[in-house]
């Protein structure tokens, strides 16, 4: 491989995929992303240590995929290179390491050259669970939407991470994409290959109703689950967070109601509904968030969650005070 290697594909990418729903968000990226790879040889992955076994990627184009151990910023800083030389830099490493360990990295490269690297981190918010405070990340959409020019996404299933990876192949832009660590969702019905601004999941015609925003897998789990109990409840999910793309979905928003609760499995600091906050001061913005606590103890995904105040009933407790 050269490492100025500029040729374009000639063949053509595909754009949609027709498989079945059954891969989590990491495992539906690493597919996708050596899928795509067959059809754009400019495209690399690099991974910090968490290929392991069969990874798809290196399976099939061994001579474009990287395992660089435990150096995340050097692995973001190898990527800056490859990208100034021609190629489509993918990586991947642990949300914690990736926004928090190589943060000044992820600043010079994804901001400052406005590298076309896309950085895809699994284990965000709190799906590591049991490993403790040192794996979990609450933080890492603070840090990266304060970085200009870094677009953010959360998608939400396998469908939405599938068409995140195509639209950064095609855009070339600096990505930064959020997922969990083995939790299966199926996506939101998409109308075509792109994703809105905003996925009307359900929408009142009651523009004085409460209006659930889900962000991530997490928050749109409990976002859905809510929906259920509280028929008729409206619903917008939003994949992408950063401030560029957040800026006309708040105004997309804000012509369907003026009271909001906004489900994200992060800090309420930094986070996407002191986001929304700032962009709609006319509007009633609630969070329902992780607090400001460190989890002390184990268990799984959803029970550390509850022990932050991020569940099902602190989702309808938001709904009755938003409505009153």
């Amino acid at each position: 491989m050269s490492p100025t290697a500029t040729t374009a594909p000639e063949r053509p990418m595909p754009d949609t995929d027709e498989r079945p729903v059954t891969l989590s968000g990491r495992d539906a990226y690493r597919d996708e992303l050596t899928r795509l790879a067959a059809f754009d040889d400019t495209i690399v992955c690099l991974e910090a240590d968490l290929g392991g076994k069969g990874h798809p990627f290196q399976a099939a184009h061994p001579e474009r995929f990287f395992n660089l151990g435990i150096a995340e910023g050097a692995m973001v800083d190898m990527a800056a290179g490859l990208a100034a030389g021609g190629h489509k830099p993918f990586v991947s490493t642990f949300a914690p390491f990736a926004a928090l360990r190589a943060a000044e990295s992820l600043k010079l490269t994804l901001g400052y050259l406005a590298a076309g690297v896309t950085v895809v981190a699994p284990y965000a918010g709190v799906s590591g669970a049991w490993f403790g405070t040192t794996h979990h990340c609450l933080e890492d959409l603070a840090i990266l939407r304060s970085v200009p020019g870094v677009t953010i996404a959360a998608p939400y299933g396998d469908a939405e991470m599938r068409a995140v990876v195509r639209e950064a192949v095609r855009s070339g832009r600096p990505h930064y994409i959020r997922t969990g660590r083995n939790a299966t969702y199926e996506s939101l019905p998409m109308h075509g290959a792109e994703l809105p601004l905003v996925n009307w999941e359900f929408s009142a015609a009651d523009p004085g109703a409460v209006c659930l925003v889900s962000v991530g897998e997490e928050g749109t789990r409990l976002a859905l689950a809510a929906r259920r109990t509280v028929p008729g409840t409206s619903h917008a999910h939003l994949v992408y967070l950063d401030h560029e793309n957040l800026t006309p979905a708040a105004a997309e928003l804000a012509r369907h109601h003026s009271r909001f609760v906004v489900v994200e499995e992060h800090r309420g600091q930094g986070g996407i509904a002191e986001a929304l906050a700032l962009l709609l001061p006319e509007c009633l913005v609630t969070s329902v968030s992780a607090g400001r606590g460190w989890p002390s103890q184990g268990g799984d995904h959803e029970e550390v969650m509850a022990a932050l105040g991020l569940d099902l009933p602190a989702v309808l407790d938001a709904l009755d005070r938003a409505a009153d």
